[in-house]
């Protein structure tokens, strides 16, 4: 041992450290929650381009129900524990809150960005 103290980092560097290096399961279940928002939001945009006058109140409703159950269902799948034995499960049901809590604020986000900037409704 050296004896030499850790380097002091802003909080600025700490957070833009974390944002370069993401937790794996974290940033699996975005990219798997943002997968499905961005498909089913593209199919939202076509049939409101196609069919301007239909109401898309249903239509918004099963988006966010599939996209909140496949990105769960999709971190369940493709997130594993981290475990130390071999034996032990690497899948649980946290790994599918991790996806639900990253669907919900993902399929809102594409929902905005649907309506909002595209279709500017």
């Amino acid at each position: 041992m050296s004896g030499q103290q850790p380097v002091e980092r802003s909080w600025l560097e700490v957070q833009w450290r974390k944002l370069k290096n993401p937790p794996p399961p974290v940033l699996r279940a975005v990219l798997a929650n943002l997968a499905v928002a961005v498909a089913g939001g593209l199919l939202l945009w076509l049939y409101a381009l196609i069919a301007p006058a239909a109401d898309l109140t249903p239509w918004v409703v099963l988006y966010v129900i599939v996209v909140i159950v496949a990105g769960s269902l999709l971190t369940y799948l493709w997130v594993e524990l981290p475990t130390g034995a071999g034996n032990e499960r690497r899948r649980s049901a946290w790994a599918g809150v991790l996806g639900f809590f990253a669907a919900v604020p993902i399929a809102y986000l594409v929902l905005v960005v649907v309506f909002q900037v595209l279709l500017g409704r």
